[in-house]
């Protein structure tokens, strides 16, 4: 065996260790393959009936939301009717009541005691005396210069 052979000997050599090397992460990479494969294959059996159940629920819930379509559709005909009603009956029966009330209040006022007396102190009023200008009995504290020594109750015209 002369150098070149020892050469292609200790070549094949590495070359072989390097396979050997090289083939344990190749081989650990297949068996990653395989459980992928198999986590693949339990995921695909899992999801179908999931996707049948999924499909069951979608199709039980639009026929309950068509059942749900037909009761608001008959509520919204229903407060349609209720509305119309209620603006019947403001106009039936509002408009009379209205006119009553202020047929009954005219009449209060027209035939209450004090229709036409001033409800206000005047400017001849004091402050303290009763509404209307009734008599009070007592002499005026006013600094008005008319209504000086003046009682404010009956007044004795006999001097």
């Amino acid at each position: 065996m002369d150098g070149g052979d020892i050469a292609g000997l200790l070549a094949a050599l590495v070359f072989a260790v390097l396979v050997g090397l090289l083939a344990v992460p190749i081989i650990k990479l297949g068996r990653v393959f395989d459980e992928l494969r198999l986590s693949i294959r339990s995921i695909n059996d899992g999801t179908a009936p999931l996707i049948d159940e999924v499909t069951r629920t979608v199709a039980t819930t639009n026929t309950q939301l068509e059942k749900v379509d037909g009761i608001t559709s008959n509520v919204s005909d229903a407060s349609a009717n209720v509305s119309a009603l209620s603006s019947l009956v403001a106009s039936t029966v509002g408009q009379p009541l209205i006119k009553v009330a202020s047929f009954s209040h005219g009449l209060r006022r027209a035939f209450s005691p004090q229709a036409g007396a001033q409800t206000r102190p005047g400017p001849h009023t004091e402050p303290g005396a009763a509404p209307g200008g009734a008599a009070t009995g007592t002499t005026t504290g006013s600094t008005d210069p008319h209504a000086a020594g003046r009682a404010t109750g009956p007044t004795d015209t006999r001097s």
